[in-house]
């Protein structure tokens, strides 16, 4: 069996339409005639006098019979095209609320793909942050243990390419160790000012993490990070003295990228639909076009929804889901969304 879609049901509808009118104007047509034929038969029953009163009977049968048939036609005319035109709208909003619905589907998956994304770097981070080579430069930060410490985390990042480039800083913010010295120099910079890193210093346990939201970060060329950070503590244990803060900083842009044009759109909806994903404040944190990143923001209007859809005013329908969060990542209230045009 072929599968109906809405857009059948549309065509439909506006053929039955079209057949209807057409019907009804056949029919006034024919009425009218009639008008006319029983006219000219009373105007000959008249000149015929006596002869013709009984054909003038019959005539003014006619007329009556026309009349009432008109009558019955405009009023199912009017019934139907209001039936008709209800019929219409039901089939837009259906239409409307299943694309909607697969919208939200499509918004969903957006951003569970970061999230899940993003909770490997926090499982990433505090596991690095044990490293003996990572400890023992935070211990004591002499060029030996910060070399060391620096070679350690360019072997990882030979094997994680997703990120940029990993810090080590001491307790005053001070990088003593970074993964990619030739390519960032990071080393002796201080973070002491980003939040990312006094949020991490004021940490509870080993166990516990912070996440900053996507910015151009100086030090690594301006380019877009999420970064992601924890204590170093002594021995590694996760409730051991505080050494120094570990950041890792996730190359976003690409990995992002490829998250909003991997979406199961077709081509003819990509000419028209523009995935987005956005921070708490409405910030435009990656877009399946590449444009307004970082500075351009948008209201969605969720009515207090954790996801939903809606036409703006501009009659684009937009359809939105706030992060689900995955395991012990809870997000930091992102947003999926897609605009269709």
């Amino acid at each position: 069996m072929q599968a109906v879609s809405i857009r059948d049901i549309v065509a439909h509808t506006a053929k039955a339409k079209s057949v209807t009118t057409g019907r009804l104007r056949d029919i006034t047509g024919i009425t009218n005639m009639l008008r006319i034929l029983a006219l000219n038969a009373l105007i000959e029953a008249k000149r015929a006098g006596d002869m013709g009163a009984g054909f003038a009977v019959v005539a003014d049968e006619v007329r009556q019979i026309s009349t009432q048939v008109e009558q019955i036609s405009k009023l199912m005319a009017d019934e139907l095209n209001t039936e008709i035109a209800a019929l219409e709208q039901l089939t837009r909003d259906m239409a409307a609320q299943s694309q909607g619905a697969r919208l939200i589907d499509l918004a969903l998956n957006a951003i569970e793909l970061i999230d899940r994304n993003l909770y490997e770097r926090t499982c990433d981070v505090r596991w690095w942050a044990t490293d003996t080579a990572v400890v023992e430069a935070a211990a004591a930060p002499s060029s030996s243990h910060s070399s060391h410490a620096s070679r350690r985390l360019g072997v990882i990042l030979n094997a994680y390419t997703v990120y940029l480039d990993l810090w080590l800083c001491d307790l005053d913010g001070r990088i003593i160790a970074n993964g990619r010295p030739d390519a960032y120099a990071a080393a002796g910079k201080s973070v002491a000012s980003e939040a990312w890193f006094q949020q991490a210093r004021s940490l509870a346990t080993g166990d516990d993490f912070t996440a900053a939201d996507i910015r151009a970060e100086p030090l690594l060329k301006d380019a877009q990070v999420a970064t992601y950070a924890t204590g170093v503590r002594e021995g590694g244990d996760a409730n051991g003295r505080l050494l120094g803060v570990l950041g890792v900083h996730f190359d976003w842009q690409p990995q992002a990228m490829a998250i909003m044009q991997g979406l199961r759109l077709s081509d003819a909806e990509r000419e028209t639909t523009r995935a987005l994903l956005v921070d708490s404040a409405g910030r435009v944190i990656a877009a399946s076009d590449d444009h307004g990143i970082l500075n351009e923001r948008i209201q969605i209007r969720t009515g207090g929804r954790a996801s939903g859809s809606y036409h703006d005013a501009s009659g684009r329908l937009v359809a939105f889901h706030r992060t689900p969060g995955y395991e012990t990542y809870q997000g930091l209230g992102w947003y999926g969304v897609i605009v269709q045009g």
